[in-house]
């Protein structure tokens, strides 16, 4: 009995640093999403850290349309950054769940 307790406390233990090194990966991944007609590209980190953004010369002028198609391109990268982020420390989080009867339909 015990000798599973503690299995099961390594293995939770192990599962923490890899969660921990996945996230700290995830601060090397870059994902870049584009607006519309390639005027804004905004490079962003998995972990949700904005790295740069290029803005086309031909929308400095056009305020409105700059501050949407801004908000629209960071929106949508920060959404595909949570996906990512979210799929590799779910897929970390899985592998290192003990084997426990019906833990499994939790992650479908």
């Amino acid at each position: 009995m015990f000798g599973d307790l503690m299995g099961m406390m390594g293995k939770l233990k192990e599962t923490q640093e890899k969660v921990k090194a996945t996230k700290e990966r995830l601060h090397t991944v870059l994902l870049t999403e584009k607006s519309e007609g390639d005027a804004i590209s905004v490079t962003i980190t998995a972990n949700r850290t904005i790295k740069s953004i290029e803005i086309d010369q031909n929308l400095l002028t056009e305020n409105e349309q700059l501050e949407d198609l801004l908000v629209l391109t960071l929106n949508r990268a920060i959404e595909q950054a949570t996906a990512v982020q979210e799929a590799e420390l779910g897929a970390v989080a899985k592998e290192g769940m003990p084997n426990i009867p019906g833990m499994d339909s939790l992650f479908k």
